[in-house]
């Protein structure tokens, strides 16, 4: 399928470039390259985001279509993240689909990917709003290991901390004081990093726990080495965010010394993490 720039409704121009509405993904085409925002009015799975990503444009607004099972209507967000090209999604509800304009002049952003926040997108904002905050500002291009989203949550006693980081391979020689919240799983090969940085205390992922347990064979076996730990339910709070462990996580596990102080399956990741920061307080 080829694109047609004729498609396209030019709703203002600076010197950086363009906002361009479109009815579809399909209808970015290569003059928006590096330059123009593709407001285009269809969801925004990995299929158009790969048409849309084929030429490149400085930005893409699209719509979440209902999100849908698995995030499939919004996974093209991730697709452009990893292209380092801002993309956000509109609350299919503000808007007609279809129709670029009205998203542009309707439209409310619901979802944005990493590059998108760089430039000041935020969930709630007009989309006519955010397109001008992707035309004028330029994400940032961080390396993977510079992308950890490392967050202090709350502070506890004695200095500690309880600090969110989307893996635990993240971890800091100062959290040896704090309370980790990560979103990698605890098998095994998570032992490295939860011994290089040794966390008062942890909560990461069990990764779905897998066969015989694997996905939580690090959190148990680091108790006999005064770590106290747990993991949250895979299926309720995301991998790899940590923010998600933190906001959406259930107890799904816990070493010998977290349930000794009475870490327990069910409660909360912050309950959890709140006893874990308060003992011996």
């Amino acid at each position: 399928m080829g694109s047609d720039s004729s498609n396209q409704i030019e709703v203002h121009s600076g010197g950086r470039g363009r906002i361009m509405c479109m009815g579809s993904a399909y209808d970015v085409a290569a003059e928006n390259r590096s330059r123009d925002i593709a407001v285009n009015a269809s969801y925004c799975g990995v299929l158009p985001a790969r048409f849309v990503c084929q030429h490149s444009p400085r930005g893409a607004i699209g719509v979440d279509c209902g999100i849908g099972p698995g995030g499939a209507s919004i996974a093209g967000l991730w697709y452009m993240e990893a292209l380092n090209i801002p993309g956000a999604v509109a609350d299919v509800m503000t808007v007609r689909l279809g129709d670029g304009v009205d998203l542009y002049e309707k439209g409310v952003i619901s979802m944005a990917n990493r590059p998108a926040r760089d430039c000041g997108v935020r969930p709630g904002m007009r989309v006519k709003e955010a397109a001008q905050l992707m035309l004028e500002n330029d994400p940032a291009a961080p390396s993977a290991s510079e992308v950890t989203n490392r967050t202090v949550m709350e502070n506890g006693p004695k200095g500690r901390l309880i600090v969110c980081t989307d893996s635990i391979a993240f971890g800091l020689p100062e959290d040896s004081s704090n309370v980790l919240l990560t979103a990698g799983h605890t098998g095994i090969s998570s032992l490295v990093y939860l011994r290089r940085c040794k966390p008062f205390g942890f909560i990461c992922s069990d990764g779905g726990k897998g066969r015989e347990d694997s996905g939580v064979a690090g959190m148990v076996q680091v108790a006999s080495e005064g770590l106290y730990g747990a993991t949250v339910d895979a299926r309720r709070a995301k991998m790899g965010d940590g923010l998600s462990t933190w906001h959406d996580g259930i107890i799904s596990a816990a070493n010998s010394l977290a349930a000794s102080i009475g870490v327990k399956v069910g409660m909360t990741a912050k309950e959890a993490a709140r006893i874990l920061v308060n003992r011996d307080a």
